[in-house]
């Protein structure tokens, strides 16, 4: 879980220095695959009883606000 997480800023970081829009993009689309991984691993840690679903909740909630985020990024460049 901690890789997919650190995994999100670090492939868009290394999106925005690249020389084109479109690398940007496509990194910024493997940094959203990694938050869905985390988010993901979530549910199942949930499921498998290794955490429970109130110490949860505001990790999903930084990850939602997180994926909106991303989302409107991408929705900008594609622009």
């Amino acid at each position: 879980m901690l890789r997919a997480a650190i995994s999100v800023p670090a492939n868009i970081a290394e999106g925005s220095g690249r020389r084109h829009k479109t690398e940007f993009l496509q990194h910024s689309s493997i940094g959203r695959g990694s938050l869905l991984e985390m988010e993901t691993c979530l549910l199942i840690a949930q499921r498998l009883g290794y955490a429970k679903r109130s110490d949860l909740v505001p990790i999903w909630q930084q990850a939602q606000t997180v994926g909106r985020l991303l989302n409107g990024l991408m929705r900008s460049l594609e622009k």
